[in-house]
């Protein structure tokens, strides 16, 4: 019985464990205090990408999850809006991914985070565009519908440019990149 508790232990990277629990922590307080999208969203997409150099892919991928939900409990993100919520955490999940491909496969780390980014960002703009202007106009009024696809369009775009700048500084600050 010992001997299977040190294996659990062993297995069990605390540091990893604490890091996300700390982003991920501070990724479902922060729509809860912060109610605009040009500053919870650079910051959340910020997290999504510090968590995948810190920690790496499944935990990234995970989180992903956690913020939309958040917004929309914390008022960020309007009640109205609440279908568009699983398309969001698709467009995180692409960013991510598309972050991860590029870092790994361009050998120029440099490079790769850049192109990553900007590929990314511009994957999870169109995939949010085109799919929540088609869930806005069978949800929504029209009224409606014209104000959440500004919403889902260029402004995603320019807050996951805007977090990977910052995820940038503070990866290079803290050496992991």
């Amino acid at each position: 019985m010992a001997n299977i508790k040190e294996l659990t232990a062993v297995r069990l990277n605390t540091r990893a464990i604490a890091r996300f629990l700390a982003l991920a922590g501070t990724a479902t307080i922060l729509p809860f205090f912060i109610h605009l999208q040009w500053l919870t969203g650079p910051i959340v997409n910020a997290i999504l990408i510090i968590t995948l150099f810190l920690i790496g892919i499944r935990s990234a991928l995970v989180l992903c999850l956690v913020p939309s939900m958040m917004a929309l409990a914390g008022g960020l993100l309007p009640a109205i809006l609440a279908p568009v919520i699983p398309f969001i955490m698709i467009g995180n999940v692409i960013l991510v991914l598309a972050i991860d491909w590029f870092y790994i496969n361009i050998k120029d780390n440099r490079k790769g985070f850049a192109i990553g980014i900007v590929v990314g960002a511009a994957l999870k703009f169109i995939f949010l565009f085109f799919s929540v202007s088609v869930i806005s106009d069978l949800l929504i009024k029209q009224e409606l519908a014209v104000k959440v696809a500004q919403m889902m369009s260029w402004p995603q775009f320019a807050t996951a440019i805007t977090g990977g700048m910052l995820a940038w500084v503070a990866l290079k600050w803290l050496k992991r990149i």
